[in-house]
Protein backbone atom coordinates (compact mmCIF):
# COMPACT_ATOMS: atom_id res chain seq x y z
CA UNK A 1 0.00 0.00 0.00
CA UNK A 2 1.72 3.90 -0.87
CA UNK A 3 2.39 5.49 1.93
CA UNK A 4 0.08 8.59 2.44
CA UNK A 5 0.75 11.73 0.63
CA UNK A 6 -0.48 15.07 1.61
CA UNK A 7 -3.36 16.27 0.18
CA UNK A 8 -2.50 19.46 -1.53
CA UNK A 9 -5.62 21.76 -1.51
CA UNK A 10 -7.07 23.29 -4.47
CA UNK A 11 -9.59 25.49 -4.44
CA UNK A 12 -11.26 28.52 -6.36
CA UNK A 13 -8.58 31.11 -7.11
CA UNK A 14 -9.34 34.26 -6.51
CA UNK A 15 -8.14 37.48 -8.52
CA UNK A 16 -4.46 38.93 -8.05
CA UNK A 17 -3.43 35.26 -7.43
CA UNK A 18 -1.23 33.06 -9.69
CA UNK A 19 -1.99 29.86 -11.32
CA UNK A 20 0.28 27.24 -12.07
CA UNK A 21 0.78 24.72 -14.88
CA UNK A 22 3.98 22.25 -15.10
CA UNK A 23 4.59 18.87 -17.40
CA UNK A 24 6.27 16.04 -15.66
CA UNK A 25 7.11 12.53 -17.00
CA UNK A 26 7.09 9.93 -14.88
CA UNK A 27 8.64 6.87 -15.27
CA UNK A 28 6.90 3.80 -13.74
CA UNK A 29 8.38 -0.16 -13.46
CA UNK A 30 6.65 -1.72 -15.99
CA UNK A 31 5.08 -4.12 -13.24
CA UNK A 32 3.71 -1.07 -11.46
CA UNK A 33 1.71 0.88 -14.76
CA UNK A 34 -1.86 -0.18 -13.48
CA UNK A 35 -0.82 0.86 -10.10
CA UNK A 36 0.69 4.15 -10.33
CA UNK A 37 -1.79 5.53 -12.73
CA UNK A 38 -4.68 4.82 -10.64
CA UNK A 39 -2.57 6.80 -7.83
CA UNK A 40 -1.47 9.15 -10.28
CA UNK A 41 -5.87 9.76 -11.83
CA UNK A 42 -6.68 10.39 -7.72
CA UNK A 43 -4.14 13.32 -6.66
CA UNK A 44 -5.69 16.51 -7.04
CA UNK A 45 -5.24 18.42 -9.92
CA UNK A 46 -3.17 16.51 -11.43
CA UNK A 47 -3.82 14.87 -15.21
CA UNK A 48 -2.11 12.03 -17.08
CA UNK A 49 -2.11 13.20 -20.97
CA UNK A 50 -0.55 10.03 -22.16
CA UNK A 51 0.50 6.85 -21.09
CA UNK A 52 2.35 3.45 -22.33
CA UNK A 53 2.80 0.15 -21.29
CA UNK A 54 6.65 0.31 -20.38
CA UNK A 55 6.18 2.98 -17.75
CA UNK A 56 6.18 6.53 -19.50
CA UNK A 57 3.62 8.53 -18.02
CA UNK A 58 3.01 12.35 -19.45
CA UNK A 59 1.23 14.60 -16.89
CA UNK A 60 0.06 17.92 -15.26
CA UNK A 61 -0.10 19.49 -12.37
CA UNK A 62 -2.32 22.28 -11.41
CA UNK A 63 -2.09 24.51 -8.36
CA UNK A 64 -2.05 27.44 -6.91
CA UNK A 65 1.70 28.19 -6.30
CA UNK A 66 5.09 26.68 -7.52
CA UNK A 67 5.18 25.22 -3.55
CA UNK A 68 2.32 23.28 -4.25
CA UNK A 69 3.17 21.82 -7.65
CA UNK A 70 6.64 20.89 -6.14
CA UNK A 71 4.29 18.86 -3.03
CA UNK A 72 2.61 17.23 -5.50
CA UNK A 73 5.96 16.34 -7.25
CA UNK A 74 7.50 15.20 -4.21
CA UNK A 75 3.60 12.73 -4.05
CA UNK A 76 4.80 11.27 -7.47
CA UNK A 77 8.11 11.05 -6.73
CA UNK A 78 7.26 8.35 -3.57
CA UNK A 79 4.18 6.70 -5.12
CA UNK A 80 5.26 2.74 -4.85
CA UNK A 81 6.45 1.74 -8.24
CA UNK A 82 7.39 5.06 -9.66
CA UNK A 83 11.40 5.21 -10.30
CA UNK A 84 11.16 8.93 -11.39
CA UNK A 85 8.99 11.89 -11.87
CA UNK A 86 10.58 14.76 -13.77
CA UNK A 87 9.73 18.30 -14.46
CA UNK A 88 9.43 19.23 -17.66
CA UNK A 89 7.73 22.63 -18.23
CA UNK A 90 6.15 25.01 -15.12
CA UNK A 91 4.32 28.29 -16.50
CA UNK A 92 2.38 30.55 -14.22
CA UNK A 93 -0.09 33.30 -15.38
CA UNK A 94 -2.30 35.41 -13.24
CA UNK A 95 -5.25 33.46 -12.01
CA UNK A 96 -7.44 36.54 -13.90
CA UNK A 97 -6.10 35.67 -16.92
CA UNK A 98 -6.73 31.88 -17.11
CA UNK A 99 -10.46 33.12 -16.89
CA UNK A 100 -10.39 34.65 -20.42
CA UNK A 101 -11.81 33.30 -23.43
CA UNK A 102 -9.51 32.98 -26.02
CA UNK A 103 -11.17 33.72 -29.84
CA UNK A 104 -10.82 30.60 -32.05
CA UNK A 105 -11.08 33.41 -35.43
CA UNK A 106 -7.93 35.43 -33.70
CA UNK A 107 -5.78 31.83 -33.65
CA UNK A 108 -3.35 30.70 -37.06
CA UNK A 109 -5.38 28.53 -39.44
CA UNK A 110 -2.26 26.52 -37.59
CA UNK A 111 -3.22 25.93 -34.82
CA UNK A 112 -6.98 23.86 -33.69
Amino acid sequence: MPAARPIIPIGPVSTGEEWHIAGIVVYAHPDSVSRVRAAVEAMTGVEIHAASDTGKLVVTVEAPSSRAVAAQLTCLHQLEGVLSATLVYQHNEDAEAMNEEIDDDSLSSGFH
